[in-house]
């Protein structure tokens, strides 16, 4: 039954909700806002017509505070509950409960989101739709005959994935029956026996992440707004999307629509949602998920649709039609702008905002919901903005991106501008000399991050190896980093202005020299400089090698213990999975030796330097 929004609740924090604010503004609807302390003087909070406190220090006493947001929906009036993305975004129980409270939610029923919320679910439906998944069982792991029958059968690498994995969690990549032993020990015997929360597919190397931005209403109009490719990821979470997905021939296009039309249809699907596919050279086109909600990188279809897709989405949850989507116009490429250190694997970082400068000009489009003196926590999200860049075709736009990063300036945490302004300059990204195809899913770790680490066997994507404090290879790589880093002054030589650059290390000595005589410590890390250094709380992976203490390299949360107590390991097996920022890092060994004691679980949070693990090094039976 069509129901007019006229209150409108925003379940979530940061740039989506300052992004819903402005367009129920521009719609003549009310708005409630949401924070966390935290996020007490964030812009979103300001803009909103009424922001309500959620107390707390965690994610679970704030925003994914079902009872308390529904509470907040009563004693507002809100008719309507927008979760933007992350959060509650995906989770039925609360789609239902808005739904029981009279409300509108603003995506599809709590039903598709059952029925699309686990990936195993998923496949089943993707089956039902006729749309071909990744090779894999739609079924969870039962024996370790099912594995090797399967990799056997179609071949390593495989890939071991939770069924409640999201954002690249919970996936690890299998290379050899040795591996797949080795993995199903771990899981099966020393982990409470959670194997049958894993299922099994072919890992496909060289693939595009290509998808498409879908809509269906409750009058059973379908359009796809635009395609996208995301195949530029690290740690299988995407940072740079661009729209419409290039160098695909019409009949891939034709499928891809195809494909979501009948996915949305099976389901009910009423609502906005992304259906992500992958795109192998040879034209095969294979279903990975449907994420039942607004993404992070609507921004460029926006841009080439012409169209404002959160008004898309409260029309129809309204129960009006959806705007069928025009042909795309131009070419946009959306940049996240993230506290993450380049020099560090894209490990994230937190610090205060001390100087901000977005740039401006013909096509370009800043989505921020932070400010100049803000506090990057690492609590959050370490995406604090999306720079979205636009122009009459890809290579126009390519260019524009290029002079967009000239003036970008963000200083006080690490970002990955150094990173992109590499990566625009790549002729394989580029494609303005090199093979469109260049481009896959693996190709930022193996190209840019750390490429051959001693634990590429220990079940990871080997760029990732190094991401933990006891990373052998990550101390080597940001040794090397650390060297080649410079530090940039602007001075002025007989009136004339000029840049200066000078390596790191020089800065650092005479910054150093100038403490030692009483000159006051800066504030904030040299521009470039990133984290701070984890040795000082915790160790060096060399200090690891040699005492077995791993401890953990930033504030996190464990999401995995991969050993137990007694257990040989051999260097680089992986031992402990922390999460931050939504970002898995993966803590390694060392070197050989032998389990002694754990001294965190699952769930546990911990701080940079906390001791998680030790071995006994002396002990160095362990082989490959």
């Amino acid at each position: 039954m069509a129901q007019s929004v006229k209150k409108l609740l925003i379940a979530n924090r940061g740039e989506i909700a300052l992004r819903v604010v402005r367009t129920a503004k521009e719609m003549g609807i009310k708005t409630v806002a949401v924070y966390a302390e935290q996020d007490r003087d964030g812009r979103y909070v300001d803009m909103a017509d009424e922001a309500y406190l959620l107390s707390g220090d965690t994610y679970k006493d704030t925003y994914l505070n079902e009872d308390l947001l529904i509470d907040i929906l009563h004693r507002t009036g809100a008719d309507a509950v927008h979760p933007g993305y992350g959060f509650l975004s995906e989770v039925p129980s609360f789609a239902q409960k808005v739904e029981a409270a009279g409300a509108v939610w603003v995506g599809p029923h709590h039903t598709a989101l059952v029925d699309l919320g686990d990936k195993i679910t998923a496949r089943r439906v993707a089956l039902r739709a006729k749309v071909p998944p990744v090779p894999g069982l739609s079924e969870p792991v039962e024996d370790m005959r099912t594995l090797l029958d399967f990799a056997h059968t179609h071949g390593y690498p495989i890939m071991m994935k939770r069924t409640d994995g999201g954002g690249g969690h919970g996936i690890t990549v299998v290379h050899d029956d040795e591996e797949l032993r080795r993995f199903y020990t771990n899981h099966d015997a020393l982990q409470g026996g959670d194997l049958k929360e894993y299922f099994i597919e072919k890992f496909i190397d060289k693939a595009r992440h290509v998808e498409t931005q879908s809509g269906r209403d409750s009058h059973g109009n379908f359009t796809v707004y635009s395609t996208r490719d995301c195949s530029l990821q690290r740690r299988n979470q995407k940072l740079v999307e661009e729209a419409p997905a290039p160098f695909l021939p019409q009949e891939i296009t034709d499928t891809l629509v195809e494909y979501s039309r009948r996915l949305f249809t099976t389901v009910d699907y009423v609502g906005l949602g992304t259906c992500e596919f992958m795109v192998t050279p040879n034209g095969k086109v294979y279903f990975l998920e449907v994420n039942p909600r607004l993404q992070v990188e609507h921004t460029v279809s926006e841009e080439v649709s012409g169209l404002d897709l959160v008004r898309e989405q409260l029309v129809i949850a309204s129960g009006g039609m959806l705007t069928p989507a025009p042909e795309p116009r131009g070419h946009s490429f959306e940049l996240r702008i993230t506290s993450e250190d380049p020099a560090k694997n894209l490990t994230p970082g937190a610090g205060t905002l001390e100087r901000i400068q977005w740039p401006a000009g013909p096509g370009v489009r800043i989505d921020t919901g932070v400010e100049q003196g803000d506090t990057i926590s690492p609590k959050f999200d370490s995406m604090m903005g999306k720079v979205i860049v636009t122009a009459q075709d890809r290579a126009a736009a390519v260019a524009r991106v290029r002079r967009v990063l000239d003036e970008l300036v963000i200083e006080g945490v690490p970002t990955p501008i150094p990173l992109f302004k590499e990566i625009f300059r790549n002729d394989d990204f580029t494609a303005e000399h090199g093979h469109p195809f260049a481009v896959s899913t693996k190709w930022l770790e193996r190209t840019y991050l750390n490429r051959e680490p001693d634990s590429a066997r220990a079940g990871q994507p080997a760029s990732l190896a190094g991401a933990g404090a006891g990373t052998a290879g990550a101390a080597s790589g940001a040794a090397e980093a650390e060297k080649d880093r410079t530090e940039t002054f602007v001075i002025e030589m007989n009136d004339r202005r000029v840049k200066l650059t000078v390596p790191l290390d020089i800065v650092e000595n005479i910054t150093g020299s100038a403490r030692a005589r009483g000159a006051k410590r800066p504030t904030q890390p040299l521009r470039g400089a990133g984290l701070h250094n984890v040795a000082a709380a915790g160790q060096s992976a060399n200090d690891g090698a040699k005492s077995g203490v791993i401890a953990s390299p930033m504030q996190a949360v464990v999401t995995r213990i991969n050993v137990s107590e007694g257990q040989q390991v051999a260097k680089g097996d992986l031992l402990v999975v922390l999460e931050s920022m939504k970002m898995e890092n993966y803590v390694y060994a060392p070197a050989a030796g032998e389990v002694t004691k754990i001294f965190v679980g699952p769930a546990d949070g911990v701080e940079a330097g906390d001791t998680l693990v030790t071995l006994d090094v002396t002990k160095k039976e362990a082989t490959k």
